[in-house]
């Protein structure tokens, strides 16, 4: 019994569909990537946070230090080696002061730097996930035209693709 005739189209379908199937698995693959990176990146900024609201509480904890001294010192005291200590305290203490503010502000500055980083990739990581998604519904719309032989169902999967490509490629150059 002779075998029926091959359509030509329907080797396009299958190559195409294998061409699709790589190209989602490489966009899973980067979006999968991102969206870890996103992640650590979440992780350090919660952390900068912390270290920045702990030098916070020190630098509060030397205000309220510094400014107990300066009542005290307010008072008077006829003492002079009091006088002295209260001076030298209170100097140490605006030192202090001063320094954590300094911390805070480089903590700071590293921190929104981070949040920049995120977005990056946040959007990197979109461009891929869109990619993924288009790319699967075209493989999906193309395996259903071959199955019911329709190749204006496998046209509508490859314009669908050609979309897909171009959020792919946009996850990796970020045009758009």
């Amino acid at each position: 019994m002779p075998e029926p005739p091959k359509e030509t189209w329907m080797q396009w379908v299958a190559l195409t569909t294998t061409i699709l199937a790589v190209c989602a698995a490489i966009s899973s693959l980067k979006a999968s990537s991102y969206s870890t990176r996103v992640q650590v990146q979440t992780t350090k900024e919660a952390n900068h946070w912390a270290y920045y609201q702990s030098k916070s509480i020190k630098e509060h904890s030397f205000r309220l230090n510094r400014d107990i001294l300066n009542y005290a010192n307010l008072l008077g005291n006829p003492n002079p080696q009091v006088q002295q200590f209260l001076t030298a305290k209170i100097k140490d203490y605006d030192q202090e002061i001063n320094r954590y503010d300094l911390e805070k502000k480089q903590i700071k500055t590293e921190a929104e730097t981070i949040i920049k980083e995120q977005e990056f990739l946040k959007r990197h990581n979109a461009a891929f996930s869109l990619a993924v998604m288009l790319l699967q519904i075209a493989i999906m719309m193309s395996a259903v035209a071959a199955l019911i032989k329709r190749k204006s169902m496998w046209f509508a999967g490859l314009a669908l693709s050609l979309v897909g490509l171009v959020y792919m490629a946009n996850g990796f150059f970020l045009w758009f």
